[in-house]
């Protein structure tokens, strides 16, 4: 069984940036590929960022190019989510999501497995 646990939410101001952590279960052979996903209240599943764990290629959402660097930890145990120049429209649940195998892009129907999810807000 996978297990995804993320943290590292908070409240900033707008222009400020936060780190989101995830720690995996399971190895990156296992999850070989992690995401991360937000959610406001009201709108759809959006797909912020992509990482290939075992290739080390990663991709973003158009919102989020430029601001936003997914990276992982040298033992390849725990996915972040550096988040800079953070806007309003930023704020939602941000879900740490994986898979194994394939060659998935930025939809949650992509992934099977997923974390609880932490609330970043954005507001001055």
């Amino acid at each position: 069984q996978v297990r995804l646990v993320e943290s590292g939410g908070g409240s900033v101001q707008p222009g400020g940036s936060l780190t989101l952590s995830c720690a995996a279960s399971q190895s990156a052979y296992v999850t070989e590929h992690m995401a991360w996903f937000r959610q406001a209240p009201g709108k759809e599943r959006e797909g912020v960022a992509r990482i290939n764990r075992r290739e080390g290629y990663t991709g973003y959402g158009d919102a989020v190019k430029g601001r936003f660097i997914i990276y992982q930890d040298a033992a390849k145990t725990t996915v972040y989510l550096q988040m800079n120049s953070l806007k309003p429209e930023d704020s939602a649940t941000y879900y740490c999501a994986a898979r194994s195998g394939g060659f998935p892009n930025l939809h949650p129907t992509e992934y099977a497995y997923w974390g609880e999810g932490t609330q970043v807000t954005v507001s001055s």
